[in-house]
């Protein structure tokens, strides 16, 4: 482990004051003498002043999220489903991030194993804890979680400065993307995340919250689920301006006629856009912002 450093615990100690109040521990008492934070599963973690050397990251979010506060280096592990930063690729693949096999996450020896909090991953979590292995678990899926769980990250690895550099980037981005679209026109968009059966970006999803920034009103942002039902019927209702999706949804939507009674596909105001990014809210999110009002803001004013 590296040595410790009284700067770090300093640095650990200012962040986790601003970020998170100390947790209890088990009796009811704080322990004053190291720092602890509180992951999305209700977890306290104490925060060693020995940076991890070895970490295993089993949600593509948490895994970017790592690479840009600068800690990418020290993975060891990935899930099937990272894909970037490309260079997360060489990294051995684990499996799934849910109900992951923990054997195969002690086989690389990790000091640090950050998992998605959900449900399905408590019994691994506790399990890696009772192998002696630091776990921390974290649900990124809007943009408040996004800052949390970024400079949580930081305070972990011992990358604080990076991670705050990051949040503050970000945060900057995004607020000037949303200045600079204010005022309008604010389009309305459909966005399909699947077909059959038909799925979209609802209210709770970060993408209704990109959309907002980016200068748009999503069709569907009064829906609190992530990725709602919907019918073509109703959709045709509310009668979109525009159609985020990808190029091999577009071209489906040109030749199938089931698609054709919605005017947006009529005249192909279909917009290509990375769906890599439906992963979660991660660095990339401010630059993400921009483009998406750049292609939203490029169409002719809705009608």
């Amino acid at each position: 482990m590296f040595p410790s450093s009284p700067v770090r615990r300093l640095a650990i100690a200012a962040l986790l004051a601003w970020l998170l109040p100390a947790a209890a521990c088990a009796d009811g008492r704080v322990d004053s003498g190291t720092p602890h934070l509180t992951d999305d599963l209700g977890d306290t973690l104490a925060v060693d002043s020995a940076a991890p050397r070895r970490i295993v990251s089993l949600n593509p979010t948490s895994t970017e999220l790592l690479y840009a506060i600068g800690a990418g280096p020290r993975l060891v592990g990935r899930t099937t489903y990272d894909l970037l930063p490309a260079q997360v690729r060489a990294l051995p693949d684990l499996g799934p991030g849910l109900r992951p096999n923990v054997e195969s996450v002690l086989g690389v020896h990790p000091d640090l194993v950050i998992l998605y909090a959900s449900n399905d991953n408590r019994d691994a979590a506790r399990r890696l804890r009772a192998a002696g292995v630091h776990v921390a678990s974290y649900r990124i899926d809007r943009l408040a979680d996004f800052r949390r769980a970024t400079l949580a990250l930081g305070a972990l690895t011992g990358d604080t400065a990076a991670a705050r550099v990051t949040v503050d980037t970000v945060s900057a981005t995004l607020a000037r993307v949303r200045a600079r679209n204010a005022a309008g026109p604010h389009p309305t968009v459909f966005w399909p995340l699947w077909e059959s059966p038909l799925l979209t970006v609802g209210g709770g999803s970060y993408l209704n919250e990109l959309l907002e920034i980016a200068g748009a009103r999503n069709v569907y942002a009064e829906l609190p689920q992530p990725s709602p039902t919907v019918t073509l019927e109703d959709l045709v209702r509310r009668d979109p301006d525009l159609i985020l999706t990808s190029a091999a949804t577009r071209e489906h939507m040109r030749t199938q006629p089931r698609w054709r009674v919605l005017r947006a596909v009529r005249e192909d105001h279909i917009l290509l856009f990375d769906s890599t990014i439906v992963n979660g809210p991660s660095a990339r999110i401010g630059a993400n912002a921009e483009a998406l009002a750049a292609l939203i803001h490029a169409q002719p004013a809705p009608r």
